[in-house]
């Protein structure tokens, strides 16, 4: 499909979610003043998100928000019955996930991009996509290096050693005395080691797609922001798009229509449409528009476990992520599989004064287990079912296992043995392997980088479900640009990979 075809009526292109990737691409896209462009968002649009009266403006402040909803509320219901069920946020609201996120402003690896391309995708290696991301970003502490940009929207950067706690500073330092190089820069090519955390927060503000680039965009004549409008399918004639159909009954035309709703949300909008596997589609008495195999499969995402340390109270509040470790659970060459990562500290006083709490998470960055998004019903108003599959392959496990002792082996390093008063929770002691693997599996959570449900292949891969511009086979005029056409995770929480899919997409259609 070249460029973006222009319909009797209506609008040229609706972009479906206003998250990390949809907000991108109705900025982009809409930069063409001869271009309709319709941005529909399921959620409320909380458009002063600089304010101080928005809950969703200050970085700090992670969900839930007093006195406002801004999530899909959606739970996972794991095939494995012995693991209890895992909340699942995600933001409905203009910004989606990138408005109510901790702001990590993590690339991944050379190999992650480099293992796209491989599978016969081109366009996606590290070489290609390398001046999207130095586009997309304005890094104020290494803007001059020739891998980053200083001219873009986003503005990335660190905070510095005063602006750090005293738990951050204590956590960074036993790493390096544990063994792990310094990472100052960890967006560089090839960077492992402990360094401070690189974050697209600004002055205190949470910069999500709302503010980075749809702010600017907004009052362009040809670009139409909708609330509060969700999309039950897309309508498609003849094998082709002509639209989409709201929940509330009422079509909306264009040429073109780009799903934009997240791995979630994205394949259950194609399942809906009668694009995925026609028996599934069948069960919901769906009629089959294209039977495409992998539609909810290939389901991704970083499993996390956390445990906590007692620590000092500090004087002030400080930005909950500011510390971050890349590590690789063989200790070979090559790029890290496990995020060890400090959040806090946060004051406790209830129900005893005891000081405060500084979080340790280990999240594993390549996951080899895969899980699936299903239809539990027609009707838009059930959510989908979701089993993110966390650990069901064996080498998940012994990975996540290796990298908990390996966080345990630096709260065991000074500074940080001295001035923590121990580790709360089932890894408090020092278990066996066997012991340590079962409070692992039942610890383990979502680090919320969900991708793959729709995943880029070539036209011979029979799971594939669109090609390498995001056009999905056996439909004319749909596009899926989000993470769910990953075709594998990369090793970083997944907005700036997002946010970059988006930009690479966005300038193919225009």
């Amino acid at each position: 499909m070249a460029g973006v075809d222009r319909p009797a009526r209506g609008h040229d292109v609706i972009v479906v979610g206003a998250g990390s990737a949809g907000s991108t691409l109705a900025a982009r896209l809409s930069e063409d003043p001869a271009r309709r462009v319709l941005l529909l968002e399921a959620g409320s649009d909380d458009s002063d998100l600089r304010s101080a009266s928005s809950p969703l403006a200050d970085a700090s402040r992670l969900p839930p928000f007093d006195g406002a909803s801004y999530d899909w509320g959606l739970v996972e219901e794991p095939s494995d019955p012995s693991r209890p069920p895992v909340a699942l946020p995600r933001g409905r609201v203009v910004g989606g996930s990138s408005a109510v996120n901790g702001t990590f402003a993590l690339r991944g690896s050379r190999q992650d991009y480099d293992g796209w391309a491989a599978r016969g995708l081109p366009g996606w290696g590290f070489d290609e996509v390398l001046p999207v991301f130095r586009a997309l970003e304005r890094d104020l502490d290494f803007g001059d290096r020739p891998w980053h940009g200083d001219a873009g929207p986003v503005p990335i950067r660190r905070y510095t050693e005063t602006e750090r706690s005293i738990a951050a500073r204590t956590y960074l330092e036993a790493a390096r005395r544990a063994g792990h190089p310094d990472a100052p820069d960890h967006n560089a090519p090839d960077a492992i080691g402990a360094g401070p955390l690189p974050v697209n927060a600004l002055d205190g503000v949470r910069m999500s797609t709302a503010l980075t680039h749809l702010e600017a965009a907004r009052e362009r004549p040809n670009l139409v922001v909708r609330p509060h409008a969700q999309v039950d399918r897309v309508e498609i004639e003849r094998g082709r798009a002509v639209g989409v159909r709201l929940v509330d009954g009422e079509r909306i035309d264009a040429g073109t229509v780009v799903l934009a709703a997240g791995a979630y949300a994205s394949p259950a909008i194609l399942l809906r449409s009668g694009v995925g596997p026609g028996d599934e589609l069948a069960e919901h008495d769906i009629a089959c528009v294209a039977d495409l195999a992998g539609v909810g499969r290939g389901l991704a995402d970083h499993p996390m476990v956390l445990f906590r340390l007692v620590v000092p109270a500090e004087p002030a509040p400080h930005t909950r992520y500011q510390a971050m470790v890349t590590w690789r659970s063989d200790r070979a060459a090559g790029p890290p599989d496990l995020h060890l990562f400090a959040w806090g500290p946060v004051r406790v006083d209830e129900p005893a004064p005891i000081g405060a709490r500084l979080g340790v998470n280990v999240g594993l960055l390549d996951p080899r287990s895969r899980g699936r998004v299903r239809l539990a019903a027609r009707d838009p108003a059930t959510p989908p079912r979701i089993d993110l599959a966390h650990l069901e392959h064996p080498d998940d496990a012994a990975r996540m296992v290796a990298g908990v002792r390996e966080a345990l082996r630096i709260v065991a390093t000074e500074p940080l043995a001295s001035y923590a008063r121990g580790v709360e929770g089932p890894f408090s002691a020092a278990p066996s392997d066997d012991a340590l693997e079962a409070a692992v599996r039942s610890e383990v959570r979502t680090y919320h980088h969900p991708v793959g449900t729709c995943r880029m292949g070539p036209a011979d891969d029979r799971e594939a479900v669109v090609d390498a511009r995001g056009r999905v086979y056996g439909v004319e005029g749909v596009v899926v640009a989000d993470a769910s056409i990953m075709p594998s995770i990369p090793r970083a929480n997944t907005h700036l990979p997002t946010v970059m899919v988006a930009e690479r997409i966005a300038g193919w259609l225009a």
